[in-house]
């Protein structure tokens, strides 16, 4: 048994004092408000929850910052998906369990203390399957395990280029798979994941664009109560193809023809009409966005104020690890909308004028439903997901209620997450991840390598 008291925490009913939480088998036991600290509790100062980090692609990290030099013509989406498929060709198992195992590490030193990994690396370099076609998802679990932080898994399912099932192009071959062998590849997921605390195992058919309809209902029923990740409506150009296969734009498509329902995550969603964002939001989906990504890959913006006010749930993810920071997420989702409308706090409501808060709030409650997770925040059997803020840091000095996610997500430049409790277990201390100098260690051997 853990206890750990907070001088003020977000707890599910708003702001606390003096609180106390008391963790067993990784999960919140009990949670009380105005106690004192007794002698064996480890006391901090502000404490919230974690957050889940929705969407993301680990090895991606690895090439952050280095495709952003102008080509011959215009840069944009389809230009840098070129450049990670040429960076992919150089990475092998222990590279790729290295790099995951980086980003894992900062996922959790800056509030993420769970991971969907839309995972769709799956075969070696010349695009044939490793005598374990898991091979790659148990370097993901190895990662996991050497980070500490929670894993819901989503073997992704990638068989074509584009809509009308055309065949796929020679930078998608460690990708692709027919449905028999990715039924194999996600069973083998669950054994990866088998020993880790918490995890979860999903399924992830990329996009419309990369299975065909039946393909992605076949994919839906591997897994029938397991969370479903799909890109959707992410580029122009994406919309546009669906259209001309179908007559129908992406998630309209989903909308019509696939169970769309509380198990999904639409990842993007980047190209909605106002009639598809009231839909979405209807079916109960999460909307997976990625607010930094999308804004570096110039993809749009999502129509947020309009989905939020019509009831819809949503997450963040990481997507390419750009930059890894859920308040620089929730940062950006916001200030994307103030650029669009012209004001400022645009997505406060009147329950929540505080725009941190609403933000944060919704994002720790819509990922623990993306990714599969029983209960969220502080409260009585949710996970013991918690981090601690440094009260100290300047950026927080005096704050008190929802000034301190305010200041934490609109002003502060790092160094605020002091430590993170992960499944009960504390993997960050005074900001630092436990086995920091290792992991960096490794990762600085394989960049070396790798961009020789």
């Amino acid at each position: 048994m853990t206890v750990l008291w907070f001088r003020t925490a977000l707890a599910v009913h708003g702001w606390a004092q003096n609180v106390r939480i008391t963790i067993e088998d990784g999960r919140i036991t009990h949670v009380q408000n105005a106690v004192p600290a007794e002698p064996a509790d480890e006391q901090h100062a502000i404490g919230i929850p974690g957050v889940s980090n929705v969407h993301s692609h680990a090895f991606q990290r690895a090439m952050a910052g280095l495709a952003e030099r102008a080509g011959p013509r215009a840069d944009n989406f389809w230009t840098w998906r070129e450049a990670m498929y040429r960076f992919l060709d150089a990475i092998g198992p222990e590279d790729f369990e290295t790099i995951t195992a980086f980003a894992f590490m900062e996922m959790l030193e800056s509030g993420f203390t769970r991971v969907g990994e839309f995972h769709y690396v799956h075969h070696d370099p010349d695009g044939r399957p490793y005598t374990n076609v898991g091979e790659l998802s148990h370097r993901v679990a190895a990662a996991s395990h050497a980070t500490g932080i929670g894993l819901t898994l989503l073997p992704v399912m990638y068989a074509h280029s584009n809509f009308s099932a055309l065949p796929p192009v020679h930078g998608q071959r460690r990708f692709i798979n027919t449905v028999e062998r990715f039924a194999r590849v996600v069973e083998e997921g669950g054994r990866a994941i088998v020993s880790l605390d918490g995890a979860v195992l999903g399924v992830a058919p990329h996009s419309l664009r990369a299975v065909t309809p039946a393909e992605l209902g076949a994919v839906a029923a591997l897994l029938p109560a397991a969370p479903i990740h799909i890109h959707a409506a992410e580029q122009v150009k994406e919309v546009q193809d669906c259209i001309d296969w179908s007559g129908q734009r992406p998630v309209e498509w989903l909308l019509n023809h696939a169970a769309v329902d509380s198990r999904w995550c639409l990842v993007h969603a980047t190209h909605v009409t106002a009639e598809e964002t009231h839909r979405f939001a209807a079916s109960g989906a999460v909307a997976g966005l990625c607010a930094v990504t999308e804004a570096n890959l110039g993809d749009g913006v999502f129509p947020t104020p309009v989905f939020l006010d019509a009831g819809g749930a949503f997450g963040v993810g990481s997507d390419s690890n750009i930059l890894i920071s859920p308040a620089e997420e929730l940062r950006m989702l916001e200030y994307a909308q103030r650029l669009i409308h012209r004001r400022r706090n645009v997505l406060a409501s009147q329950e929540h004028r505080s725009t941190g808060r609403r933000l944060f709030e919704a994002a720790v409650g819509g990922g623990a439903q993306a990714l599969g997770v029983r209960g969220s925040g502080l409260s009585a059997g949710a996970p013991a997901d918690i981090l601690s803020l440094d009260a100290e840091h300047p950026t927080l000095a005096g704050r008190n209620g929802d000034d301190i996610l305010d200041s934490w997500i609109f002003a502060a430049h790092g160094g605020t997450v002091d430590c993170v409790w992960r499944h009960g277990r504390k993997v960050v201390s005074g900001g630092r991840h436990v086995a920091r100098d290792e992991i960096v260690a490794r990762y600085r051997q394989v960049q070396s390598r790798l961009l020789r």
